[in-house]
């Protein structure tokens, strides 16, 4: 059975990013200043100013830079493929298409915001950027893109991940990157977290809160990050409108739409473009399913709340889910999800009723991520595994029900440096963690106080 594959042209690429905000049917609340717990815009010595527009603009579309499109067109347009032999293997009638970002050179969709941001920083006239990573896929693709600008780049790197996946060390290494693992001596609050826990594996928040310090030390250097915040997801857009072209030339709409969270970049580039369509009322029925992990699941526990994106409080202030930001979370390997919170986009349209949200477990997971190998012949990263068991559920729903639906996944890369939690897996070492809601508790209890009637 050959596997149904849809291609773009590169002149037929996208040449605009969409922005959702010009039509969401209420505002995203403001950001707060971490100190004044006033609304502000981001720190201008943060983010290159054209990065600061972007954040809060409401303007439809937002033209791409030919320097950028020049760079994407060295893997894009992806392709989205038709899933034939898992919809056999699940003898469902459902269709199954997923739209594939693994073929980026550094593997997965982070690419696309990746160069956009080192592009920005350039041109403003940044000889540095910092960021932090977790699993360290964010970190390949800013170290490429800092490459591509001949920008020099600091990452900090969650430290059970910078243990768990040295590849992706040496990956962000060869493109010329300096990657160390956090905490680290190499700040203050590295060393005070050290100096109170020699043994912390690390988080997202405070991976963040390093490189934020480093980034605010130095006048030649901008801070960048991955995802939840809005111009990321705004420049993961052309996933999704590359998709609506690619769903058109199968003559197909996608009922429900299925992606993972973690900060939430990669799906909201993907169902960022379709959801428009839910708003304007041309398909309401449409299902738009965010899956996180059980380990950290922000969406499906935490408290709908003002919260700092970072540990230290440098960042500002967020309305968001969250499960507090001092909250460290298991160390599951799919380090891409283990953040506290979730990109305000996605928690406004969560809050709205637009998208739903679910959590899994570890194990079956990399149960579906075996069954996507052994159908489809591609080692999925562990975030998008989640997509594929979630997938799976509903494709099996539809062969109970007698259901034709049409399901799209945002696959956001693959697995090749993630083989030893497939390892793990495949020897039954693998081990599930519950919700840890005595830490979110305590987490929960150093929430910023924010005045009433914001």
């Amino acid at each position: 059975m050959e596997r149904t594959m849809y291609f773009l042209d590169q002149k037929d690429m996208p040449t605009h990013w969409y922005n959702i905000q010009a039509d969401l049917p209420e505002p995203l609340p403001p950001l707060l200043h971490p100190g004044t717990k006033e609304p502000t815009r981001l720190p201008p010595p943060l983010f290159p100013e054209a990065c600061n527009e972007q954040e809060f603009s409401k303007e439809r579309w937002i033209e791409i830079p030919e320097e950028v499109q020049e760079i994407y067109r060295t893997w894009r347009p992806t392709v989205l493929h038709r899933a034939r032999r898992l919809e056999k293997a699940l003898d469902t009638p459902a269709k199954i298409f997923f739209k594939y970002e693994g073929t980026s050179q550094a593997g997965s969709h982070k690419p696309n915001t990746a160069v956009a941001q080192a592009y920005y920083a350039k041109k403003q006239g940044a000889k540095r950027m910092t960021t932090e990573t977790g699993a360290g896929q964010w970190g390949s693709a800013l170290s490429m893109g800092c490459m591509f600008f001949g920008l020099e780049l600091k990452v900090y790197m969650v430290k059970v991940s910078y243990n768990q996946k040295p590849y992706r060390r040496i990956l962000m290494e060869t493109w010329g990157a300096n990657c160390v693992p956090s905490p680290s001596t190499d700040t203050e609050i590295g060393r005070k977290i050290l100096a109170e826990n020699p043994d912390s594996p690390g988080s997202l928040g405070i991976a963040i809160s390093e490189a934020i310090e480093d980034a605010l030390n130095r006048d030649d250097t901008f801070y960048s990050i991955g995802s939840v915040v809005n111009h990321v997801l705004l420049h993961q857009t052309i996933v999704g409108e590359e998709t609506r072209k690619q769903m058109e030339m199968a003559d197909a709409y996608p009922d429900i739409i299925v992606g993972c969270i973690g900060g939430g970049s990669n799906f909201a580039g993907q169902f960022l473009p379709w959801i428009r369509d839910k708003i304007s009322g041309k398909k309401p029925d449409m299902r738009i399913i965010c899956v996180e992990p059980m380990a950290a699941p922000s969406l499906t526990k935490g408290p709908y709340t003002w919260d700092y994106g970072d540990i230290a409080g440098l960042a500002p202030i967020v309305k968001m889910y969250t499960l507090g930001h001092t909250f460290i979370p298991s160390p599951i390997h799919a380090g891409g999800l283990r953040y506290h919170g979730m990109a305000p986009i996605i928690c406004h349209l969560y809050k709205l009723g637009l998208v739903e949200a679910r959590a899994e477990y570890q194990i079956p997971v990399f149960e579906a991520g075996v069954k996507f190998a052994r159908t489809e012949g591609i080692i999925t990263a562990p975030e998008p595994c989640h997509d594929l068991k979630v997938t799976i559920d509903e494709a099996l729903k539809c062969r109970e029900a007698g259901e034709s639906k049409t399901i799209l996944i945002a696959h956001s890369g693959h697995g090749h440096f993630d083989l030893a939690a497939y390892d793990e897996y495949l020897s039954g070492k693998l081990k599930d963690y519950e919700y840890p809601e005595e830490k979110v508790r305590e987490a929960l209890a150093e929430l910023p106080k924010v005045p009433s009637g914001i």
